[in-house]
């Protein structure tokens, strides 16, 4: 039965290979499965059977992908070992050498060093543009070209992605689509029930949701999940036992913490959107009934100096990631970005200045009022 999105987070699909008492799924933590016979071995090569080899599947990650499916409204996911790996797993599950990919130009700086030097390197042509020009896109496409990709909410700018938009240049050219949905999460937005083909989570962001594993799920289609599925299986992109059970964990609280994490971003972007030591301060607008998401990103003013701004945070912890409980920032300009060349920097608007905030689930308050005080306190 189809409950709210609340309940669902809560009471997932849970996946038991044996009769059980244990309210919560325990941690397969095995490499293998054991077999009383030969025949019940050969019964897991005829579909009998669901498990061999924690490589080629394991309860725990089956629960951790079939969870996040069912919260994107999909009928099928794989978990892997990392948001880059679960990327990589859904992209071969749609090209291979001699194809080519338009993306988006804006996008993580790992994805875009994945899809510039990796892919090149296996045979795989991919042209980078701004998706917020239809047209644009539309002219790189080419006969070869077999997948649009780009993020629901991008990363660290925070551009709103037309989804219809895509959905509909994939559709006409047929052309599949795959989108990174790590910073809206399925709380705020569900791009395959617009039509989007693949749609992948860095699942150590908002889906863990406690900075304490690191792992990658891609939903869709049924058959292009199967494609994928045989890449992390044979690629050896697999998520352990333990980090599947953690990402499961984290899921039960994925709707109140969105809730409180999206309502202190709104409050914070607030806050500082007229700060004289602020040029910009990049939020979105519309994503979502339920809110606009949980990133900040500001431009400090010249007249601040950086690194005494970073010096000045108090508690807020500098991380290279997002999305714990905790308020972090991260620097793209030297983590994220660096590997862009400074005139792709200057074209996507990543300057020296750039500040990514991910506001955690504390008192708005304090959020506010420690990022005010090392403004204050960096001013030259």
């Amino acid at each position: 039965m189809k409950h709210h999105f609340d309940t669902e987070t809560v009471h997932l699909s849970e996946n038991r290979p044996s009769s059980n008492s244990s309210k919560i799924n325990p941690i397969y933590q095995t490499s293998a499965f054991a077999f009383s016979s030969l025949e019940e071995l050969e019964g897991f090569y005829s579909g009998e059977s669901q498990y061999l080899y924690t490589r080629t599947g394991n309860p725990n990650t089956d629960e951790l992908a079939q969870a996040v499916a069912n919260l994107e409204g999909a009928p099928a996911g794989v978990a892997t070992s990392s948001g880059i790996s679960a990327i990589m797993a859904g992209i071969l599950s749609v090209v291979k050498a001699g194809d080519h990919i338009v993306a988006t130009n804006d996008i993580y700086g790992g994805t875009y060093t994945l899809l510039a030097t990796e892919l090149k390197d296996l045979g795989i042509e991919v042209t980078f543009v701004s998706f917020e020009d239809q047209e644009e896109i539309v002219r790189n496409i080419k006969g070869n070209t077999k997948l649009l990709y780009s993020e629901s909410v991008t990363n660290p700018l925070l551009r709103v992605e037309n989804i219809d938009k895509i959905v509909e240049i994939g559709k006409e050219y047929n052309i599949a689509t795959l989108i990174d949905n790590t910073f809206a999460t399925p709380y705020l937005l569900q791009p395959y029930l617009k039509g989007i083909d693949l749609v992948v989570h860095s699942a150590t962001k908002y889906i863990g949701g406690h900075s304490d594993v690191t792992a990658g799920v891609v939903v869709g289609h049924s058959d292009l999940i199967a494609k994928a599925k045989a890449k992390v299986v044979n690629l050896g992109l697999n998520l352990a036992p333990n980090e599947a059970w953690l990402g499961t964990r984290g899921i039960k609280t994925l709707s109140v913490r969105m809730e409180r994490h999206v309502k202190n971003a709104q409050k914070l972007a607030d806050a500082l959107r007229n700060h004289p030591g602020i040029n910009k301060v990049y939020y979105p607008e519309f994503v979502s009934e339920k809110g606009n998401g949980a990133i900040v990103t500001i431009d400090i003013d010249g007249k601040c100096d950086v690194s005494k701004f970073f010096r000045s945070l108090s508690w807020v912890k500098i991380v290279p990631t997002l999305a714990g409980v905790e308020t972090t920032v991260s620097y793209p300009f030297g983590t994220s970005h660096r590997s862009l060349t400074p005139e792709m920097r200057d074209e996507l608007g990543i300057n020296e200045g750039v500040i990514r905030i991910s506001v955690g689930i504390e008192e708005s308050e304090d959020i506010i009022s420690v990022f005010k005080d090392a403004l204050e306190q960096s001013v030259l």
